[in-house]
């Protein structure tokens, strides 16, 4: 209990010190304010992109590897990469037939294309080429109607599987299931409605329509374009076993020697993991140097407070140590001072980051996600910076002598 009472005798005194002088008082903890800030906003930020981008990667599926003509990151080597064959559908059809990992295997090409309805016209539609076994390996599952079938694509039957979004711009009061809508000037009859999906990476997923691959290529084109293939291995645990196994029947299927490179790439999920871990520990460096120099600036005001409180009050030291004061007694409360400054920066520090972070998510596509151990940091932010800048001023003031204190003027 005395414990209690010795240390709220001593945020009182604090207090008062504060009080006495307010503008020295703001303009120290200014550095603490802006540094805190600076990074409880970028850690809000970044969180959030956290949140965002799991959500995002989750659609990909951590069981899904995607063989292509380029690799995902293909950065200055897209020129060299550009350089490889194309990848077939007779490609995707052998695969299937020989990958024993694999519970799926779909392959799939990509155009944007006009969709129209009647007096609606939809520019920019992802158009998919593509098979049955697309709802297993990419988790797209239609909200009504059916997805493709083996027949639709056997047979070549001219009909499509629109997104979400697609459906409800062209048929807004209209019942889509059997209408006819056209594509590029080709008629496609509406089976199925792809339940809503959202964004990933920016690209609306709402706004695509499926259709069997061989009407694609009819319509589209075939010679030119590689042919994506998606393949779902049977679980997580056997990813690198597949990757292998894929690496060898691709090899094998175009006819590569041993010692030449691959004219294909195998991408996955943790590719892109590793790219945005990468970007994310620039932000946290940026965070961390930024907010270390303005603590640091903060924390030298502290201290320089502190010093110049211990100097205007060596009179009342003297008289406090007359009265039978220790140097704890005299140490710790200066010690306290020290924290509710920076108690005070920090809650500002944290107030503002919160409305910064929360106004930057309302007005850009840019997420903000303040999570409860942000409480926690600024409560080390508090301790630390208060005992480390506030020990040397405390010291100094315990070591006074109360004889020479009490003769101060």
């Amino acid at each position: 209990m005395r414990i209690f009472i010795y240390i709220w005798e001593g945020i009182r005194i604090a207090f008062e010190a504060l009080k006495s002088y307010k503008l020295r008082s703001v303009l120290t903890t200014l550095g603490i304010i802006i540094g805190v800030m600076t990074v409880i906003t970028i850690v809000a930020l970044v969180q959030g992109l956290n949140k965002a981008f799991t959500e995002q990667i989750s659609a990909i599926g951590t069981d899904t590897l995607h063989i292509d003509k380029y690799p995902w990151m293909a950065g200055e080597k897209w020129f060299e990469y550009r350089n490889r064959r194309n990848i077939t559908l007779e490609d995707a059809i052998k695969v299937k037939q020989m990958a024993k990992l694999a519970v799926g295997v779909t392959p799939a090409l990509y155009t944007r294309r006009v969709v129209k309805y009647r007096d609606k016209t939809l520019e920019g539609v992802t158009i998919v080429g593509t098979t049955e076994d697309y709802i297993i390996t990419s988790n797209t599952y239609p909200e009504f109607g059916r997805f493709l079938m083996k027949g639709d694509v056997d047979y070549r039957r001219p009909i499509c599987v629109l997104g979400w979004e697609v459906s409800q711009k062209l048929f807004p009061n209209t019942d889509p299931m059997g209408k006819r809508v056209s594509i590029s000037g080709r008629k496609f009859r509406v089976v199925g409605i792809i339940e809503k999906k959202g964004k990933m990476f920016d690209e609306n997923m709402d706004t695509y329509a499926y259709v069997p691959i061989g009407n694609f290529q009819a319509a589209f084109g075939a010679r030119w374009r590689s042919v994506g293939i998606q393949v779902k291995v049977k679980s997580p645990e056997v990813m690198e076993d597949a990757e292998i196994e894929l690496t060898g029947i691709m090899r094998r299927i175009r006819g590569l020697e041993p010692g030449e490179k691959d004219d294909f790439s195998i991408n996955k999920q943790s590719m892109l993991m590793d790219m945005y871990k990468k970007l994310t520990t620039v932000l946290w460096a940026v965070a961390i140097g930024v907010g270390s120099i303005s603590l640091l600036v903060g924390g030298i005001g502290i201290m320089n407070i502190l010093l110049v409180s211990v100097t205007e009050r060596t009179r009342e030291i003297g008289v406090r140590k007359a009265l039978g004061a220790r140097r704890l007694d005299i140490m710790v409360q200066f010690l306290i001072e020290s924290m509710m400054i920076c108690a005070v920066g920090v809650t500002c520090g944290i107030l503002l980051a919160v409305g910064l972070a929360e106004l930057v998510a309302a007005t850009t596509p840019l997420p903000a996600a303040i999570t409860p151990w942000v409480a926690f940091l600024g409560l080390g932010f508090v301790v630390t910076i208060g005992l480390f800048f506030g020990i040397y001023p405390a010291s100094k003031a315990a070591k006074l002598n109360p004889i020479e204190a009490l003769r101060y003027e």
